[in-house]
C-alpha cells in the first residue's frame, strides 16, 4: 500500500459523512471519499517543456429522505454536521424519484477479491522525462520523421472508499503509468502526423519507451502522400486501436439507462441475435491489472463476469440500482459514481478474438479500406445510423497500395455488427478490448 495514499483517513471522512447524514434526519446514504496523486512530463525537440504535479481530495454525501434524494460535494471535510445538514434539506424538497435507494443488503460485497490493483513503484519527474525522451529520440530516429509532435509520460495513484448506512465499507487504491509520442513526417503542406501511446497498471508491463517511440514514427511515415477515393460500397478493416470505437457503441447501446430512456437501437433487441453467430464480447469487473478493474462498484454491489453477448445473442445490460429498478430487472454490479449519484457502465468489456490475423483478414476481403484513424462521432444512438470521418489505406489483392484520407465511411450499426468478423490480434491492454475486425459492403463517401 502506498504511502502517498491514507486509507484510514478516507475511511473515517466517509464513515464521518454518514453519521452525520443519519442524525441530520436522512433515511438513508452513502458517502464516497476520493483521493489521488498524478505526475506528468511532456517533452518536444529533446527539451521539458512541462511538469505537472497534481493532489487532490473529495467527499460526496448522497442521501435519501423518503424517495427524495440529494447529493453535495466538497474538497475539504471541516464540517461535516454542516455537510450534511445542506444534504438533507436539499433533499426534503427535491422532487420524488420512485427508483431512488441504496443497494439491497443481499447484494453488498462481503468478500473482496485481490486483483492486484496497486504497483507501489513510485516515479520521479526525472524518471518520466526520460521515458519520454527516449519514446521521442525513438520516434525521431525512423527515416522520414521530420520533426516531434511531442511526447509524455505519466503516472498516478488513486484511493476510492464507499461507506453506506447500511453497513457497507470497501476501499480500493490503484496505480496507472503511460508514455506517448507523436511523430510528424514530411514537410510543408504534405505533413502528416501519428503517434502511438502504451498505458498499464503495473510498470513492468508498460512496453518500452523506444518500441512506442518507434512506431509512432513509422505510423507518421507510413501516411505520407495520402490519396483520395471515389464513392463506393466496400469492405472495410479497421485495426484494433480504431475497432474499439465499434465496440464503445455496443457498449453505450446496452447501457440501462439508454434503454430505461428508450433512446438505444438495441431496447427491443434482448435475447436476439445481434451478431455472427460465434461471437463473443465480455464485461470482466476483475480482470487481472485491468485498467477498469474493481474488487466492487459505485454502490458496493457485487458483480461477475458477464457474456454480454454469447454466441452472438444480446444477453445483458449494464445495470445500477436505479436503473434495474425502472426496468424490473436485478442489478449486476456496474454502478459507476459519478456527480450526484451513480450511472451504469461496463468495466473490462472485450471482443473475443477468432483466428484470423490481420493480413489474413484483408487477404480474405481482397480489396477494401484498412482503417488507421477516425474522425467525429456521427453516431445516432436512436437508430443506429454510422458516419464517421477516416483515414487508412486503400489495399488489393491483401497488401497495401496506399495511403488514403479524407472520406467518409457510414452504414447502420445493426447491419454492421450481424457482418463483423473479429481478427486474431487482440490488444488486451486497455477497458475496451478488440482485435481488428473486418465489416463487409459498408458505403465509402470520397471524390
Amino acid at each position: 500500500m502506498s504511502e502517498l495514499i491514507d486509507q484510514s483517513e478516507l475511511q473515517s471522512r466517509a464513515a464521518r459523512l454518514v453519521e452525520a447524514a443519519r442524525k441530520a434526519g436522512a433515511d438513508a446514504c452513502d458517502a464516497v471519499a476520493v483521493t489521488g496523486v498524478s505526475l506528468g512530463v511532456d517533452v518536444r525537440e529533446g527539451k521539458v517543456e512541462e511538469t505537472e504535479r497534481a493532489e487532490g481530495d473529495d467527499v460526496t454525501l448522497r442521501v435519501f429522505v423518503g424517495k427524495r434524494t440529494a447529493a453535495v460535494s466538497a474538497n475539504r471535510l471541516d464540517d461535516p454536521a454542516g455537510l450534511a445538514e445542506r444534504a438533507v434539506a436539499m433533499a426534503k424538497v427535491a422532487p420524488e424519484d420512485p427508483y431512488a435507494g441504496l443497494a439491497d443488503p443481499d447484494l453488498l460485497v462481503k468478500d473482496f477479491p485481490v486483483l492486484d490493483l496497486l504497483d507501489t513503484k513510485e516515479m520521479t519527474a526525472e524518471d518520466l522525462s526520460e521515458i519520454a525522451l527516449e519514446a521521442e529520440a525513438a520516434g525521431l530516429a525512423v527515416a522520414g520523421v521530420s520533426k516531434s509532435g511531442g511526447a509524455g509520460a505519466s503516472w498516478r495513484l488513486g484511493g476510492v472508499v464507499l461507506a453506506t448506512s447500511h453497513g457497507f465499507q470497501g476501499s480500493y487504491i490503484s496505480s496507472r503509468y503511460g508514455m506517448s509520442m507523436t511523430a510528424v513526417a514530411g514537410d510543408g503542406t504534405a505533413m502528416e502526423r501519428d503517434y502511438d501511446f502504451d498505458s498499464r497498471t503495473y510498470f513492468e508491463d508498460l512496453e518500452s519507451p523506444a518500441e512506442v517511440g518507434r512506431r509512432a514514427g513509422e505510423r507518421a511515415v507510413r501516411r505520407l502522400n495520402p490519396q483520395k477515393l471515389s464513392t463506393r460500397t466496400t469492405n472495410v478493416i479497421y485495426e484494433s486501436r480504431a475497432a474499439r470505437s465499434i465496440l464503445g457503441h455496443l457498449a453505450g447501446a446496452i447501457n440501462g439507462a439508454s434503454i430505461a430512456r428508450k433512446t438505444s437501437f438495441l431496447k427491443d433487441r434482448m435475447g436476439e441475435q445481434i451478431f455472427a453467430s460465434g461471437i463473443q464480447v465480455v464485461d470482466d469487473p476483475f480482470k487481472r491489472r485491468g485498467a477498469a478493474t474493481r474488487p466492487f462498484d459505485g454502490e458496493g454491489t457485487k458483480a461477475e463476469v458477464l457474456d454480454v453477448i454469447g454466441d452472438g445473442v444480446l444477453q445483458h445490460w449494464f445495470l445500477d440500482g436505479a436503473t434495474a429498478r425502472e426496468l424490473g430487472l436485478k442489478p449486476n454490479g456496474r454502478a459507476h459514481r459519478g456527480g450526484s449519484g451513480t450511472s451504469p457502465g461496463g468495466t473490462n468489456i472485450t471482443l473475443m478474438p477468432g483466428d484470423k490475423s490481420l493480413e489474413e483478414l484483408m487477404a480474405e476481403a481482397g480489396e477494401g479500406l484498412l482503417v488507421t484513424d477516425l474522425i467525429g462521432h456521427g453516431v445516432n444512438g436512436l437508430t443506429g445510423d454510422y458516419s464517421r470521418g477516416a483515414a487508412g489505406f486503400w489495399f488489393e489483392k491483401g497488401e497495401i497500395v496506399e495511403p488514403v484520407s479524407e472520406i467518409t465511411i457510414a452504414g447502420n450499426l445493426n447491419d454492421m455488427f450481424r457482418r463483423l468478423v473479429p481478427g486474431s490480434d487482440l490488444d488486451n491492454r486497455y477497458s475496451t478490448a478488440t482485435p481488428s475486425i473486418m465489416i463487409e459492403g459498408m458505403a465509402l463517401a470520397g471524390n
